[in-house]
């Protein structure tokens, strides 16, 4: 009895041993597969650094390629108000970033940096997961790497896929479409626009700004699903969503339209990029009839974003004083899109 006592324990010693040894050698390779995600990734992630730091706010975000001549996706915040952004890829190298256009209702923006053959992700190749998924977060989280450091790497599980929209009024945000939401902490400073990503490497979404939930002062980590954004991207690159620019060849019409023709009057241009808020509005105005109110952000002039009273204005020089314009504000945290005409029959009322 006693031998076969001795028998069964060293099988189960034996057995165990192996099972450990199976585990062990399971979890490296886990590990060695993960560790070559991260390194086909790594390339493909931007640092961005742009307008907020003399105004005490995080100059940094990040971006991810996502064509090889220098697309760049990220989110869109205050880092990017200004005319000199600059990208940096995981190599070191720096480049100057023009921004493309962007869409305030899902937050994110594509910028245009002057490179060639450059690794980037597939946005057609992305994935969708589960609640439960384990996923890979990179970013330039905290805004400390300038140059050929390494994107940040966090490891973190899918809590569920929701809608921001159901939160409406507590998170203080344009945007409620469906979000992953992460239990790592990916939104902190400087790691808006990163990538999140399955432990295989598959593109997964892009990291959100931060976001804090205004009854309990807890911060939301989450991811948009590049599914809600690839139509805006690929849209973007066929120009039909752009950015205010200066475009020689578009010809002026013989009279333009001019704000004071609308009845808005925005606040006193004192600066460069003054964003053009709303003022006032003249009452009988196309403005007051449309619905403008004062205070109001003018952020889109059809579907051309607007970032400052002047570029407004110049944008205006495009129209003719009888076409119909689009204009969509921001009041509060709701984006309103509102129908303005002036006409010559106005003209006529409104002269002494």
């Amino acid at each position: 009895m006693e031998t076969n006592d001795c028998k069964l324990t060293i099988c189960n010693l034996l057995l165990a041993a192996l099972l450990a040894y199976a585990y062990t050698d399971s979890a490296s390779a886990a590990g060695a597969f993960v560790a070559e995600a991260i390194d086909r990734a790594q390339p493909k992630v931007v640092k961005i650094y742009g307008a907020g730091g003399l105004r005490g706010l995080e100059p940094y975000q990040t971006g991810i390629l996502v064509s090889s001549e220098g697309h760049i996706l990220t989110v869109f915040s205050h880092v990017l108000d200004t005319d000199y952004i600059t990208a940096t890829l995981a190599d070191g190298r720096k480049f100057e970033a023009k921004l493309l256009g962007a869409d305030l209702r899902l937050e994110v923006a594509v910028l245009k940096i002057d490179g060639d053959d450059l690794p980037h992700f597939d946005l057609r190749g992305a994935v969708e997961v589960d609640a439960g998924a384990r996923v890979l977060a990179l970013s330039n989280l905290f805004g400390v790497a300038t140059g050929n450091e390494p994107a940040s790497v966090q490891h973190g599980i899918v809590s569920v896929k929701t809608r921001l929209r159901a939160r409406r009024g507590v998170f203080e945000t344009l945007y409620h479409g469906p979000v992953y939401v992460l239990d790592a902490m990916t939104n902190n400073p400087g790691a808006a626009g990163g990538v999140l990503l399955t432990r295989r490497g598959e593109l997964v979404g892009v990291l959100g700004k931060e976001l804090r939930n205004t009854l309990n002062n807890t911060w939301l980590n989450y991811a948009l699903p590049i599914d809600e954004l690839r139509e805006l991207v690929e849209a973007i690159l066929a120009g039909r969503f752009v950015a205010q620019r200066k475009d020689e060849a578009r010809p002026r019409p013989d009279r333009s339209l001019q704000l004071d023709m609308l009845g808005i009057v925005l606040v006193v241009d004192v600066v460069e990029r003054t964003p053009p808020y709303v003022d006032r509005v003249r009452a009988g105005s196309p403005a007051a009839r449309s619905g403008i109110r004062g205070d109001d952000l003018i952020v889109l002039l059809g579907d051309r974003l607007i970032q400052s009273c002047k570029a407004l204005c110049e944008e205006l020089e495009y129209i003719d004083f009888e076409d119909p314009i689009k204009l969509t504000v921001l009041r509060g945290h709701e984006l309103l899109e509102l129908t303005l005409q002036y006409s010559a029959d106005e003209e006529e009322r409104n002269s002494p």
